[in-house]
């Protein structure tokens, strides 16, 4: 994501595919789908058995870390992936980064995107779980050899990986999620956000609701450019909304970035300790980690909150809910489904497709901001929708 945005080009891509479905392309103040626990499972043995959508069950393998899950097929849809190389059998492969496909947030969504996606073009769908970036290659290789049509690889991180593939394999689809195209490659879509527009909406409501004029940000790395985009976004927005606010921004090294909960709540708890009323959480299941713990803090919900990321995390972590006034959402089911529907329908065009963000709703903390708050946020959401308002786009990557 090292070369500035083309939002024409993104849009105008965005419009191709309102056929598959997707909603429109502007910062709305909207709920996202439920990330609920549902995928079924199989393991990496010849025979796939089919189970119930329930949460992902795990059992090793006998000669692989990875572990791969069949989503149950539709009637008429195919039930293994025995057959994918032939032209009228439509498979599509998921290939998640580091972390579990129920990490309620990255990864599951995108698997939701994909599983409503097979299940609407009755199609086979899978995913291998990758524990190794070492293991992005092979992962990807494993689809592939199948003749899987489509691959859907999630991550920045999995970008150079699915760049390779692709030239390996031209005659396969490949979707990636979080993966921006510098240079447009003919059988890769990149699907990106404007995190930046989120991030600045999320913190322009907290540099308004704070009382101790001090809020935070618990992040994954900032090797990666939408993690940075959420945080330098949160921090420019709470400053245009509140110039008295001291922002703290906090990124994980690099290593475990995304899978660290103990980090997150103790950098969270941290933050809390030094006076900050208001904490955004974004990383995965690190982040969780630090949701979690602002919710238990006693003035969870009155006088501290919490903001999450990614998808509505009021529906993923339960256990925030105290404290959550919204989260900073990247469409990310719809988009990945609306792309894979694409793939399917043969009308997959390279390069980056923008998909749509903005915040959830207030949810059980709606009493607790004021009516003027929620106008102004509404106000400045417009703002950024119709390009009045700027954030300062990829330019806060250097910072």
């Amino acid at each position: 994501m090292g070369t500035g945005f083309d939002y024409e080009k993104g849009m105008h891509m965005h419009r191709k595919l309102l056929a598959a479905g997707f909603v429109a392309a502007t910062l709305v103040l909207a709920s996202c789908s439920s990330s609920g626990d549902e995928a079924a499972s199989e393991t990496t043995t010849e025979t796939e058995t089919e189970v119930v959508e329930e949460a992902p069950v795990e059992e090793p393998a006998e000669d692989m870390v990875e572990e791969e899950v069949v989503e149950e097929a539709p009637a008429g849809a195919p039930t293994d992936d025995s057959n994918c190389a032939d032209p009228d059998v439509y498979c599509v492969g998921l290939v998640t980064d580091t972390g579990k496909v129920d990490d309620k947030s990255f990864n599951q969504a995108a698997w939701e995107g994909t599983q409503q996606a097979a299940e609407a073009a009755g199609a086979f769908a899978k995913y291998i779980e990758t524990t190794d970036p070492k293991d992005y290659a092979n992962n990807i290789a494993q689809f592939a050899a199948k003749g899987y049509d489509t691959i859907v690889t999630v991550g920045f991180l999995m970008g150079e990986a699915t760049g390779i593939a692709a030239a390996e394999y031209p005659n396969i689809n490949f979707i990636g999620v979080d993966q921006f195209q510098g240079e447009a490659i003919p059988n890769v879509t990149g699907l990106v956000f404007s995190e930046d527009q989120a991030g600045y909406a999320a913190g322009y409501l907290a540099g308004l609701m704070t009382k101790t004029n001090k809020i935070g940000a618990v992040l994954g790395t900032d090797t990666v450019p939408p993690v940075k985009l959420f945080g330098e976004g949160y921090k420019v927005g709470a400053q245009a909304a509140n110039p008295d606010v001291d922002v703290t921004l906090v990124y994980h090294e690099p290593n475990n970035a995304f899978n660290d909960p103990e980090w997150g709540a103790a950098e969270s708890r941290k933050q809390l300790d030094q006076g900050a009323d208001i904490i955004f959480a974004a990383g995965g299941n690190t982040g969780n980690g630090g949701l979690i713990e602002i919710a238990k803090d006693p003035g969870a919900g009155e006088t501290i909150f919490c903001i999450g990321v990614d998808v509505d995390q009021f529906n993923t972590v339960p256990q925030a809910a105290k404290c959550l006034l919204t989260s900073a959402e990247k469409k990310l089911v719809s988009g990945t489904e609306a792309l894979v529907l694409d793939s399917f329908a043969g009308g997959l065009t390279g390069g980056n497709f923008f998909g749509p963000t903005g915040l959830a709703p207030y949810h059980d903390t709606d009493a607790a901001v004021p009516a003027d708050v929620k106008a102004a946020v509404e106000a400045v959401i417009a703002g950024l929708a119709d390009g009045s308002i700027q954030t300062g786009g990829v330019a806060l990557l250097e910072n």
